[in-house]
């Protein structure tokens, strides 16, 4: 089992900027800027990660975001997936803390990187309001 130490120890060889804002609950900053924060937080078994990606503007045609989005899931992420809370389009992952190595956690860090990187400009402009 993974622990608190083992969380800070891979975020630390990461060469990722981070800090522990709650007891197993970090804010991992993208040193290249490509992304906002990724809350990384150890909640018992289990490792979750979530990037806020964008705020959804009302009258969105939800039907193509959620279409491009399942799309994405489907073809694009390796870890993770996209999905919707509190008025956003954000990236989840959750993963077993009994095994997870160094590899697979950078690697969710990547892909959630990597992801922004190329679908961000796409997904904004489906979640921007219609013009009047």
């Amino acid at each position: 089992m993974r622990t608190r130490e083992d969380i800070e120890a891979y975020l630390l060889r990461s060469g990722q900027s981070f800090e522990e804002v709650a007891p197993e609950t970090w804010v991992v900053r993208d040193v290249a800027e490509r992304t906002g924060p990724i809350v990384v937080r150890l909640a018992g078994e289990i490792v979750l990660f979530r990037l806020k990606v964008l705020a959804l503007a009302e009258g969105i045609d939800r039907a193509a975001l959620f279409e491009r989005l399942l799309s994405l899931n489907a073809t694009d992420m390796v870890h993770g997936a996209y999905g919707l809370a509190e008025g956003a389009v954000v990236l989840t992952c959750s993963l077993r803390a009994e095994h997870l190595d160094y590899s697979e956690f950078v690697g969710t860090l990547d892909d959630f990187s990597l992801a922004v990187t190329n679908h961000h400009e796409a997904l904004a402009a489906l979640g921007r309001a219609p013009a009047a």
